[in-house]
């Protein structure tokens, strides 16, 4: 076996440690085992602007999730098993597609369970000519050790940062250490990374995202002194208002309302910050909003927002 593929060995790569011989066939706590699996590839302009730039990002939507948020709203590929199995090599001919889509970069979506096979993925696109950068799209929620795996290989952070509130990550993330754990992985990527651009598009560098949360400010106050302490200056923020009750449980049933969200944009000008970009309030986004992805779909966005490249029902579209 591969020296990086044996971490799935007896595997350790996420906070959660379960130790699951993922190389066997068994499951960790992600819901994969060793097979890299892919929902979805797609020419996405949905991003940040520095991340979509005028060809739009390269998302490639891996499988499964360490994490899964009880809100997530991409749930049927993170918890509920959707996807497709794909060799290293398809991978990078995935890569190499978006690129000829004219993406401005190759966007992993929550591959931080896959990290050893979408390394070698990324080795095998570069030496057949990918050009463009890698973004590492995450949750945050990683060990030092699978960011190591992944340092020669991307250009971009764009982890998420939820919380620092060890109760509320209990509840909703089933994580408690989810804070102490991702406040040090994006300390880890702003040692890897110094922000760098090619005309107005992201070409290294790190981009923190917070989403806020209906009846959670207390949470988002948090975290926005935390960015302010340790990552302006070097990092980018990125405020997101999106959150929409998808699912039903215990979470939030509703969306942010205008006092939430002028509560928040307030923080920012206390906290200095400056740098990065806050979405605009879109008031009570309904649960069944096109805006929401649907991966059964081809075009699991709509039609506005990207254009499919690969899929998990029929492969490259």
């Amino acid at each position: 076996m591969n020296n990086a593929l044996s971490s799935y060995k007896n595997c350790r790569l996420c906070p959660r440690g379960c130790g699951v011989d993922r190389s066997a066939g068994n499951k960790g706590f992600c819901g994969e085992t060793a097979a890299l699996r892919i929902a979805a590839a797609a020419v996405h302009r949905g991003e940040e602007p520095p991340i979509t730039g005028t060809g739009g990002s390269g998302a490639v939507f891996v499988s499964g999730c360490a994490l899964q948020c009880a809100f997530c709203q991409n749930y049927q590929i993170s918890q509920q098993g959707m996807g497709k199995a794909a060799t290293e090599d398809e991978f990078a001919r995935i890569c190499l597609a978006l690129q000829e889509k004219h993406a401005e970069n190759i966007n992993i979506v929550t591959g931080s369970h896959a990290a050893p096979s979408l390394a070698v993925g990324i080795r095998t696109a570069r030496r057949q000519g990918l050009a463009i950068p890698v973004l590492w799209n995450s949750s945050g929620y990683e060990t030092l050790e699978a960011l190591s795996l992944l340092e020669d290989v991307i250009d971009a952070y764009v982890p998420d940062l939820k919380t620092l509130d060890s109760a509320m990550a209990r509840r909703f993330f089933k994580a408690a250490d989810y804070g102490e754990v991702a406040s040090a992985a994006i300390k880890k990527m702003l040692e890897f990374r110094n922000l760098s651009y090619e005309g107005a598009v992201l070409r290294s560098g790190v981009i923190v995202r917070h989403l806020v949360l209906p009846g959670r400010l207390d949470a988002t106050r948090d975290v926005l002194r935390w960015f302010a302490e340790n990552v302006m200056g070097k990092g980018l923020l990125s405020l997101m208002t999106q959150y929409t009750p998808v699912r039903n449980g215990d979470t939030p049933h509703r969306s942010v309302n205008g006092a939430e969200y002028e509560t928040v944009l307030d923080w920012l000008d206390e906290f200095g910050i400056e740098d990065g970009f806050y979405q605009e309030l879109t008031l009570d986004m309904p649960a069944n909003s096109d805006w929401l992805p649907d991966f059964n779909r081809v075009n699991s966005f709509s039609s506005e927002l990207s254009t499919p490249v690969w899929h998990w029902r029929m492969g490259f579209v």
